[in-house]
């Protein structure tokens, strides 16, 4: 049965291609010892699964998690640059099947600003990356941001980017999202690796993002919807939905995902995210009373910092 599964997963992903011919090549196996495998007349062994598994990207979580067990990825640690570069690569690859499938719902418990909006050559995003350095390193990168490189950043992250703008997205935002870029500037302001100029540049890129935030809620785009909920915690966890595939995505660090495509797992997390949803003022729909009220307070906290800095 779990051989079947696996053939369907890999039939799925190249189409009309020979599926002998791709399971010959792959396992560098004969065409006719491939049949034998397509066919059911010979087993898989566990290595060639696994190298099956890992070149289609396909997940072995439906062939063995059970109602209370969950095989789950996770993302590689980041201590250096290279990883952090390495690390929106990798999560390109993991998304691909959704880039392709434009009706892919993107749920997004944002405890902080979703990481997706500072992947660019702003300040403001240079900026991130210092602090992801800064924290996630294990040996001292106490450096002055003016001196912060990161080569080739946006062509490694411009991709996943365009991704996270292309699919349909669903945020839950609250009081607290800004709490944690605020806290950052203010702190490596105080410790001077960050001039108070470059940390109003920086404040007024934050408000801009905040605007075109509330712009893309204003414009009610079905593409983009962003909803309030103040009474829960959010977590930075991600639920990518589609009919085909769902994957969910559960921080364990402060950059750090553990991932599963377990079916179980994905609609739990999609009743849990509807269910918040009820439970949330839509910030498309609810009016511009309360639509500005919830990002005016946002812009008041931004520039109760920056007036502390002239």
């Amino acid at each position: 049965m779990y051989q079947e599964l696996l053939l369907k997963e890999i039939r799925k992903k190249i189409g009309e291609k020979s599926l002998n011919d791709e399971i010959a090549n792959i396992l560098n196996i004969s065409y006719d010892a491939a049949h034998r495998r397509t066919s059911l007349k010979s087993k898989f062994s566990l290595e060639e699964s696994v190298n099956l598994a890992k070149y289609y990207n396909i997940s072995l979580d439906r062939f063995i998690a059970s109602d209370n067990t969950v095989i789950a990825k996770k993302t590689k640690p980041i201590r250096t640059s290279t990883d952090l570069l390495n690390y929106f690569q990798d999560a390109l690859i993991l998304l691909n099947d959704f880039k392709l499938n434009p009706d892919t719902k993107v749920y997004y418990s944002a405890k902080d600003i979703p990481f997706f909006y500072t992947i660019s050559n702003s300040v403001l995003s240079k900026f991130k990356l210092f602090v992801w350095m800064n924290l996630l390193n294990e040996k001292d990168f106490m450096t002055p941001f003016s001196d912060f490189q990161l080569e080739k950043y946006a062509d490694k992250s411009a991709d996943l980017k365009t991704l996270y703008e292309n699919l349909n997205v669903i945020e839950i935002w609250n009081s607290t999202t800004m709490s944690s870029i605020i806290n950052q500037i203010s702190f490596y302001t105080e410790i001077q690796l960050l001039t108070k100029e470059t940390a109003i540049i920086i404040l007024q890129e934050l408000k801009d993002l905040i605007r075109n935030i509330e712009k893309k809620a204003e414009d009610g785009s079905q593409k983009f919807q962003i909803y309030a909920h103040d009474l829960l915690i959010l977590n930075n966890s991600i639920l990518f939905e589609s009919e085909e595939k769902s994957s969910l995505f559960v921080p364990f660090n402060m950059f750090g995902y553990m991932m599963t495509d377990d079916k179980s797992t994905c609609d739990d997390a999609l009743n849990f995210f509807q269910h918040q949803i009820k439970n949330s003022t839509s910030l498309n729909f609810s009016g511009q009373r309360d639509r500005k009220k919830f990002f005016n307070k946002m812009i008041e906290n931004i520039e109760v910092l920056e007036n502390s800095m002239r």
